[in-house]
């Protein structure tokens, strides 16, 4: 998770055109493991590993990005996770793409909007229209996803029962 926001922050910073950055094609990776997380070991887990990939990201952003773009890729990305994690939960029972797409989709508005008036609103670039694309990417990317979001839903139980410590045995009878 944090490898993927630190990438991202630095590629943000590299625009393609006039309405794209290189960001925009690594960052909604992080809705992936989100979504997998949060399907494999539940919201708590899925909070726990975004708090996580937030403190660690924006320690790391710190010393890579300037300051603006770590503070506005911190404040984006948790606030977004936040919104990802609800609505997964609130569609979770729904067909297994509409949890992840929509939530995907919705955190994607959040994380845009914050991100792009935080780290550019006032300089020199056009970040209106870089935000417009990154937006339209974000938003092909969780579409496209969605095939290995699918793929992995098998092995969801499988990594769950790695990661979650066994019961504990029954006391013995006295």
């Amino acid at each position: 998770m944090a490898a993927v926001i630190v990438l991202s922050n630095v590629l943000v910073q590299h625009p393609i055109n006039d309405w794209l950055t290189w960001g925009a094609f690594s960052y909604p990776l992080v809705f992936l493991v989100t979504d997998l997380t949060n399907r494999g070991l539940g919201p708590a887990a899925a909070r726990r590993v975004a708090w996580i990939g937030f403190a660690v990201a924006v320690l790391v952003s710190l010393a890579l990005a300037p300051w603006r773009i770590a503070v506005a890729s911190g404040a984006a990305f948790i606030l977004a996770q936040v919104m990802d994690i609800l609505v997964f939960n609130r569609l979770r029972q729904a067909s297994w793409w509409k949890a992840p797409l929509l939530g995907s989709l919705a955190a994607s508005v959040v994380d845009t909007a914050v991100f792009f008036f935080i780290a550019f609103a006032g300089s020199d670039m056009h970040w209106l229209m870089l935000a417009s694309g990154d937006l339209a990417v974000k938003a092909l990317m969780a579409a496209v996803l969605l095939a290995p979001y699918r793929a992995l839903l098998p092995r969801l139980d499988r990594w769950a029962a790695l990661t979650t410590p066994a019961a504990a045995p029954p006391p013995a009878a006295s």
